[in-house]
């Protein structure tokens, strides 16, 4: 996989036609996709019981291009050669190529988001990229609305511009929630300063998709992820969700908001996992859980969505057993190759019922993110 800090350095300032004429052919080079297939590719119907089913990928990317020249001068140009998640070229398409890998999959929709990289703006540039940001996301959507929907982007270091944005982004311009990462500068997003935001996102019955960004740094593990592995990644990435959901459930957030829809990417990181410890560990040092939680931490579970992206049968059952099949949807992570067969995945795992299979392959996200079935 292509360095992220070398393809920023080469991307901020450049205009956007520039690295728009040679995406689609550097997407399949650099992620290690397929070549596009010429001529029609069959799409992929997805049956349960005999019945045609809806599938929806929740956790998948993409860039809107426009963005990058705003950039230029300041703060953020420098800010993004040390984010976590940055502006690849590569994700900037939802053309052929990207329709005709979701034909070979069974996706029939998907849900994009963009990854922040923007929580160390001003409030000025803040303003301008993600109104422009959502605007061109949108149409980006609108352009093949069969296909895709989008979460709009906000500027959560400004709580109450994020707020603006988001309503903004559903009402005006269609999108269907929000896209943010686990933390601000350091903040958890727990903090009453964020309140506002997920009690408008709770009045709008937004779903908020919250994808880690700079995990490495945000966890405070960016030495020991050094070497090899891409620990920044693949424990850094699960370790910040982790953080982000235990504090919304220990410091009272989901008890503030009860009706708040909140899906976090990779399965929900290591909390489902091990979310019994939580339990136990006001049992055992009750001096250390402040306030009085209306539940048991392992019973918010069923409260939050995760995606379905866990690598195998085993991981996915007991994903299921823990948040329950209607707290789960298709995740892929495209334009990253973390899975293929995202469909097999859940239609492969034994023992779940066909009610099951159809709630995770697309009806739970459907009834969220406002999808005709």
């Amino acid at each position: 996989m292509p360095n992220r800090r070398q393809f920023v350095k080469s991307v901020v300032g450049v205009s956007a036609g520039a690295f728009l004429l040679s995406t689609e052919s550097l997407l399949p080079a650099a992620y290690g996709w397929p070549q596009a297939v010429t001529g029609a590719v069959k799409r992929r119907e997805v049956k349960v019981g005999g019945k045609r089913v809806k599938t929806v990928d929740a956790h998948c990317h993409v860039n809107v291009p426009e963005v990058f020249g705003m950039l230029k001068g300041t703060s953020l140009e420098t800010a993004l050669g040390g984010a976590a998640n940055v502006a690849l070229p590569e994700l900037n398409l939802l053309g052929p190529h990207r329709v005709q890998l979701m034909d070979q999959e069974g996706i029939d929709v998907e849900a994009v988001s963009i990854n922040a990289f923007w929580y160390s703006a001003d409030r000025d540039l803040a303003t301008r990229l993600i109104d422009t940001q959502n605007q061109k996301l949108a149409a980006m959507c609108a352009a093949n609305p069969d296909r895709f929907v989008g979460f709009a982007s906000v500027a959560l270091q400004f709580p109450d511009l994020a707020t603006q944005q988001m309503e903004e982004g559903i009402k005006k311009y269609g999108l269907r929630g929000a896209a943010i990462g686990g933390s601000v500068n350091g903040e958890e997003l727990s903090n009453p300063k964020y309140d506002p935001f997920w009690a408008k996102a709770e009045d709008l019955q937004a779903l908020i998709f919250m994808h880690p960004q700079d995990s490495a740094n945000a966890t405070g593990i960016a030495k020991r992820a050094q070497g090899n592995g891409f620990l920044a990644n693949v424990i850094g990435n699960p370790l910040e969700t982790t953080f982000f959901l235990s504090h919304l459930i220990m410091d009272g957030t989901l008890d503030k908001f009860p009706e708040l829809k909140v899906m976090a990417a990779h399965g929900g990181g290591y909390l489902p996992s091990y979310v019994d410890r939580l339990d136990h560990g006001c049992l055992t040092f009750p001096q250390q859980c402040r306030g009085t939680l209306k539940k048991k931490p392992s019973e918010y579970m069923r409260q939050i969505y995760v995606d379905s992206l866990v690598f195998s049968p085993e991981a996915l059952r007991h994903l299921v057993a823990v948040c329950g099949a209607g707290q789960i949807g298709i995740g892929t992570d495209y334009p990253y190759p973390w899975t293929t067969t995202p469909v097999d995945h859940i239609m492969n795992t034994p023992g779940l019922s066909d009610a099951d299979k159809t709630a995770m392959l697309g009806g739970n996200m459907c009834k969220l993110l406002r999808i005709p079935t």
